[in-house]
């Protein structure tokens, strides 16, 4: 995730819509059990914690499939192990 975009989630401003969505009465009772215990002031904050835990999961592993492909492809094609690494290592660094 881009800094921009982890700063913009973090604004605690962040406009909010509202959503139904039918869960079981029991999946809800645990949530209710379990928030205040992980430091939660209710279900629906741990919900939201749930699905942003989830959400940014699949999108860093959406994000990162691209080089991933591409490096499988270089290493196909011969280009070393060690100088696909030194190139990821040059671009974390600059």
């Amino acid at each position: 995730m881009k800094m921009s975009d982890l700063k913009q989630r973090l604004r605690k401003d962040r406009p909010m819509t509202t959503v139904t969505l039918r869960m079981p009465e029991d999946v809800i009772d645990d949530l209710k059990r379990i928030a205040p215990l992980l430091g939660y002031s209710g279900y629906q904050p741990l919900i939201r914690a749930y699905i942003g835990q989830g959400l940014r999961a699949d999108l860093a592993r959406i994000e990162d499939a691209p080089m991933t492909r591409l490096l499988e492809n270089l290493k196909a094609h011969g280009v070393p192990e060690e100088t696909l690494t030194k190139a990821l290592a040059d671009l974390s660094a600059g």
